[in-house]
């Protein structure tokens, strides 16, 4: 018996989890770690606490140790970017996150001299604050020393895969793969290498980058701080959107998904040739795996789970984001109201960094209900702006949208969705895709399966929630359409 742990770091947690090698989810765990917001648009995560928090979550999990051998598998949120000293293994400065948007003004300046042509050829990607590389650029400015130390080759930079395969190793493996690489404004996706143009783009030397592997490759060995007498492999990496895709079966051009989490991405498989993506939307790696490349066109929406955990931490409309649903269905619809969650500025397909957060439409009969049914509807929405563009690109319509993540438990918004799509919404009986995904080029990169279709029907379908569209989803989707228009003019 083989026991393959699956590390979901996430934006706002570490989850462990056990898996056998039919794909089954044995048993979890989760540790939280602490966010901090040192000014508006900053968005921060301590690296180092990250580690220990991962660490912990798999000492969590192995309390009960199975029979047989394990190994680690890794997916993780993406763009995060930490910088640290190759000698000391520390960080230079916090993790920078995805969300952060202090790289505005030099992506706003690089757009201006006409850069985007350039780096959307090298990269697929729109020069934007939620890539890593202005991150990096950030922190070599505003750190004493950064530049020097880095030009020196004291320095490595990397995405959350990265730091957590250099801890895991002690320091002996510096990788990452495909798909992280891809997201990072570095990478370039035809070469399947760090590009010169764009390191040079952005004053980042060579020396600071790992070297890429596949998704389904072994990235190393570990004791996890000695809690396993003899190194356990971590084997098969990959971003935590392009794990849902894999864990989603979708290895046919055409198949897609939409990732539920504290933002959303929706990602569409277009085959083995790196398509520029249409207008609004980014071309990235798809994943890499049994000797080929497959590429993918996404969409990002910065704030979906995020939204329904301000309406409860920092509004405390309800005391858990789980307690919305049951508002939300005592009224027959938001009565004009929608919520435009901005709070980091919008993604794909509008790529407003700048946008702030609004509540349009309220009056005095405003509830707290309306305000909450409608912070569900803005993630349908978001979701339906990208699979717009993205059926435009493409030629037709989705036949099928994949689901996953937690807020998939709730029936209100998964039915509205589909309405919103008009197309039907499939669930799985493991909400954590992205970790499936990881498990599956786990088994590629051990050997456990040869072949895609080997593991595809191991995919359980839990439910397959058919749309009830009407003219009224249009018409309050025309209402979402303005209110957007509002904060973005």
């Amino acid at each position: 018996m083989h026991n393959i742990i699956a590390i979901d770091q996430s934006t706002s947690s570490t989850k462990a989890m056990l898996f056998d090698e039919q794909c089954r989810m044995l048993r979890r765990c989760n540790v939280d770690h602490k966010q901090y917001y040192p000014k508006a648009g900053w968005v921060e995560h301590d690296a180092e606490e990250i580690y220990l928090n991962t660490v912990e979550a798999i000492r969590q999990l192995v309390t009960q140790p199975e029979e047989g051998e394990y190994s680690i598998a890794i997916t993780n949120q993406r763009e995060t970017v930490v910088v640290w000293d190759k000698s000391t293994g520390k960080p230079i400065y916090n993790a920078l996150v995805w969300q952060d948007n202090r790289g505005a003004e030099l992506c706003a300046t690089l757009r201006d001299k006409g850069c985007q042509q350039m780096v959307g050829e090298r990269s697929g990607l729109l020069i934007d604050p939620n890539f890593s590389a202005t991150g990096v650029r950030w922190l070599l400015d505003n750190i004493e020393g950064a530049q020097e130390a880095a030009e020196a080759g004291k320095l490595a930079m990397g995405t959350i895969d990265t730091w957590l395969v250099w801890k895991l190793t002690g320091g002996k493996a510096f990788l990452t793969d495909t798909t992280n690489a891809s997201r990072t404004m570095l990478f370039n996706i035809h070469t399947m290498d760090w590009d010169d143009e764009l390191l040079k783009l952005f004053s980042i030397p060579r020396s600071m980058m790992a070297d890429v592997l596949p998704c389904d490759a072994i990235y190393g060995e570990t004791t996890v701080e000695g809690l396993f007498a003899n190194p356990i492999a971590i084997a098969g990496v990959l971003g935590d959107s392009h794990g849902a895709l894999v864990g989603q079966m979708c290895f046919e051009n055409g198949s897609g998904k939409v990732t539920y989490g504290t933002g959303s991405s929706v990602m569409v498989n277009i085959g083995e040739k790196p398509l520029s993506a249409p207008q609004g939307l980014v071309t990235s790696v798809g994943f890499s795996a049994l000797g080929r490349h497959f590429f993918g066109y996404e969409g990002n929406i910065y704030s979906t789970g995020a939204t329904l955990k301000w309406m409860a931490d920092q509004l405390k409309l309800v005391n858990h984001p789980a307690d919305m649903e049951k508002e939300a269905v005592a009224i027959d619809d938001t009565d004009g109201v929608y919520v435009v969650p901005a709070f980091a500025g919008l993604g794909a397909p509008w790529w407003k960094p700048d946008a702030k957060a609004a509540i349009v439409g309220m009056t005095f009969a405003t509830t707290k209900a309306h305000v909450l049914r409608a912070a569900l509807e803005s993630i349908a929405y978001q979701v339906r702006d990208l699979v717009g563009v993205m059926e435009q690109a493409t030629g037709g319509s989705l036949r099928e949208i994949c689901a996953d993540g937690g807020p998939t438990k709730n029936h209100f918004l998964m039915q509205f969705q589909a309405n919103q799509l008009d197309t039907p919404v499939v669930c799985t009986e493991v909400d954590d895709a992205s970790a499936m995904g990881a498990v599956v080029m786990n088994g590629f990169a051990r050997g456990v399966w040869t072949d895609f279709a080997q593991v595809a029907p191991l995919r359980k379908i839990t439910q397959v929630i058919q749309p009830l569209h009407t003219q009224q989803d249009d018409l309050r989707y025309k209402g979402w359409r303005k209110a957007v228009e509002m904060i973005t003019r």
